[in-house]
């Protein structure tokens, strides 16, 4: 099996006493996490957004969501690995293209809520032509993380490991 290139965020929640913010950066970077986007935008939660290679999703996912729990404070917990389920809006701006050309499509029926399993849209998108095709060309690796991470939120989900605190 060849090595693919996936594109994946996680978010954790992190403890309450969790406030020095240079401190978490410090320990990501010195674990290994330098090439990730970190968000720390709202209160408790941290978003760490990768891409990264490996022979199969949920493996890369698994390993990084290790590597990224061996660097946050004791007690952070992994809350959910995108992408999963998706909006319309946000496959749309992966594509490049406006939310109204994916209504114009068929597509696969949403999941939960008016929202779309990721890993169900390849074959849709892949069939059609144009700028949508490209688009789903560009973001092959987001869509590649996709049924990995579906399946490290059902482990999240039950209780599993890849959820659990430290």
């Amino acid at each position: 099996m060849t090595e693919a290139t996936f594109e994946f965020d996680l978010v954790f929640a992190l403890p309450e006493e969790t406030a020095d913010e240079d401190a978490i950066l410090d320990a990501l970077y010195n674990a290994g996490c330098d090439d990730a986007a970190v968000g720390l935008g709202a209160p408790g939660l941290i978003g760490l957004g990768f891409t990264r290679t490996g022979r199969e999703a949920e493996a890369v996912i698994s390993d990084t969501v290790k590597q990224v729990l061996s660097a946050l404070p004791k007690g952070a917990v992994l809350r959910e690995v995108k992408p999963d389920l998706v909006s319309l809006a946000e496959i749309a701006a992966r594509l490049k293209v406006t939310r109204q050309a994916l209504q114009k499509r068929q597509m696969p029926p949403p999941s939960l809520g008016g929202l779309y399993r990721a890993s169900e849209m390849p074959p849709y998108l892949d069939s059609v032509k144009g700028k949508l095709r490209e688009g789903f060309r560009d973001a092959s690796a987001w869509f590649a993380a996709a049924p990995g991470a579906q399946r490290v939120n059902a482990r999240i989900g039950l209780g599993e490991s890849g959820g659990d605190s430290r």
